[in-house]
């Protein structure tokens, strides 16, 4: 099993490991590349202005991390095209659909930047041009793969032309219209063919070499080669997949239901699930998926381990159906813990009212099952998707419970995806995500932010104001945006505008949303008052980002409305994605 996913940078642990091992596979696979060009991998994305083309790497890889193939797909912004530079398997991997695949995904990448196609460069499968017996066959492969997509050879043109009299390896100049039945003019044509041959080969070709096969060009529009392998008929057999329209991954926790505490007052309930999927059904917008066991090191990685043992052990301790509050606070002498399990719950907890008992760490576990299935699924091929979980998460700090939560199960997925990229983490909850700010505050690569009720009048009480921004290399990059205890929602709506401009500002490679549904009227935990209408505006703010995300479900317990206002919310966010997407490809186009 493998997974495709984009690399923004070349900083990230992940990917630094990533590019080294599509180095080697260059080396392997690409004889002709010289060391120079395989070094400039890392600064083709993080220098577009230096190269002249924004670069875009996407890696086949297994859940070790190993690249079982990689393609590098170039944008040419300022001709509205793409090229795809590169594109390999690992040494010794044939078949397995990895290539298929990739090529697939450079292609659907390629039409949601609006370009018009793709060109690239493969070597010729004619006996006169390949001057290696033994390639030819590989070569013929290769064209009719590309042939199987309505990809095929320009002709009547120069391309191939030798750049000295002694060069051994030829190249035809292939174009893919993507499935739009593109017609690509001559001007049009010996512009891209210079960029290419410029940019790419700038130390390689004089002006003269260049002038030559650019204006080598003759048909207006260019033409392709009759189908050599692939029946006209049947081309293109296979077209791009609807990523970018792709429905929202949606993961629940289904076990959920075994934490059910019937305290008086206790507002944390399962039908909160029940009320938001009903409504989220109508919607069309959602493909289920039933969430992978993940080991729990990725929990530990942002709680403590002897809070997550506690948790543990307390729990199964616990007989079925009884709960134990927090009734002393012994973290007053953070060296002494007490021994029995009940006593020590204040040691770790933040509060008077989050029971433990015999589930809630077997619900908390499974949440977190759900949201790093989330953020899986954004890594490979999900634009959104969401977590829809209980309990929540985002009061649960590195070594304390609280807030009806235990494991915060956002910044659990959030650290997996920082890993690959940074992550912005924004909190639309009522109440402050004191545990998410815990986690990530003397760090850089997630960028947290915050609105909620102000902590003077709104729980946890002790952290969210507007000072709180962050230590070391982190500081800032924690931002709170604590409101009035009664507001307007165009007030709220302004604050969102600018938590979201933050968020631009930072370019994340992945957004993740801390969904509370209690900034709703009425909610019994909450203040404010906003309706479908509002949430559908925010929604619709958020998607218009056009950033991969991953909504974990927080807060909201007001189950008249609760179902309503998440339908109405995810209604906005796609609305706002798909106006993105319309909106980006306009501007390419008219470029």
């Amino acid at each position: 099993m493998f997974r495709i996913r984009k690399i923004h940078d070349a900083v990230s642990p992940r990917n630094s490991e990533a590019i080294e091992q599509i180095q080697t596979i260059m080396r392997d696979q690409f004889p002709l590349a010289t060391e120079k060009e395989i070094d400039k991998l890392s600064g083709q994305l993080t220098d577009p202005m230096k190269y002249k083309f924004r670069s875009v790497i996407f890696v086949a890889e297994d859940g070790a991390g190993k690249v079982k193939g990689f393609a590098l797909l170039l944008h040419l912004t300022d001709l509205n095209c793409s090229y795809l530079e590169f594109m390999s398997t690992a040494p010794g991997l044939t078949g397995g659909g990895i290539g298929g695949i990739l090529y697939e995904r450079v292609r659907e990448e390629s039409l949601a930047w609006g370009v018009y196609g793709m060109f690239f460069e493969v070597l010729p499968d004619e006996p006169h041009l390949c001057l290696y017996p033994d390639l030819l066959k590989q070569n013929i492969a290769r064209l009719k793969f590309y042939e199987r997509y309505g990809a095929r050879p320009i002709v009547n043109n120069e391309y191939h032309k030798p750049v000295k009299p002694d060069d051994n390896y030829l190249f035809f100049l292939v174009f893919d219209d993507l499935g739009q039945g593109t017609k690509v003019n001559r001007n049009t044509m010996r512009k891209v063919a210079r960029a290419i041959l410029e940019r790419k080969y700038g130390d390689l070709c004089d002006e003269e070499y260049i002038k030559i096969v650019s204006n080598s060009f003759v048909d207006d529009p260019i033409v392709l080669r009759e189908p050599r392998y692939i029946k006209k008929k049947e081309i293109p057999a296979i077209v791009p997949t609807a990523r970018y329209n792709k429905p929202i991954a949606l993961i629940a926790n289904t076990g959920h239901e075994i934490h059910h505490v019937r305290d008086k007052g206790y507002v944390e309930a399962p039908v909160r699930i029940a009320s938001i999927t009903k409504e989220i059904n109508k919607t069309g917008l959602f493909r289920p998926l039933p969430p992978r066991k993940v080991s729990e090191k990725y929990i530990t990685a942002v709680h403590d381990t002897d809070f997550v043992d506690y948790l543990r052990r307390a729990c199964a301790k616990m007989p079925p159906g009884k709960s134990i509050y927090p009734i002393v606070f012994p973290i007053r002498n953070p060296n002494r813990p007490p021994k029995d399990m009940e006593i020590r719950a204040g040691y770790y907890c933040i509060d008077t009212f989050t029971p433990l008992n015999h589930n809630a760490y077997l619900a908390a576990r499974g949440a977190v099952d759900c949201a790093m299935t989330g953020a899986e699924e954004i890594l490979a091929d999900a634009h959104f998707a969401y977590a829809l979980v209980r309990p929540p998460g985002h009061h649960a700090e590195r070594r304390a419970f609280g807030g009806f939560c235990y494991f915060n199960s956002a910044a659990v997925a959030a650290n997996f995806l920082a890993s690959f990229g940074h992550v912005a983490v924004l909190d639309i909850d009522f109440h402050h995500g004191n545990g998410t700010q815990d986690i990530f505050y003397h760090r850089n690569d997630v960028l947290t932010i915050s609105i909620h009720g102000h902590p003077n009048v709104a729980y946890p009480h002790f952290s969210g104001f507007v000072d709180e921004v962050g230590e070391g290399v982190g500081q800032g990059f924690n931002l709170n945006y604590p409101l009035p205890e009664v507001i307007t929602p165009e007030r709220y709506l302004q604050t969102l505008k600018s938590a979201l401009q933050r968020v631009r500002d930072y370019a994340p490679a992945n957004l993740v949303i801390c969904l509370g549904l209690d900034t709703a009227k009425n909610d019994p935990t909450g203040t404010w008052t906003l309706g479908t209408d509002d949430f559908f505006n925010n929604g619709k703010l958020i998607g218009a980002l056009g950033m991969p995300t991953l909504i974990v479900q927080e807060g909201g317990y007001n189950n008249r409305n609760l179902g309503s206002n998440a339908r109405y919310f995810f209604q906005g966010l796609w609305e706002g994605y798909m106006t993105h997407l319309k909106k980006k490809t306009a501007f390419h186009k008219s470029k």
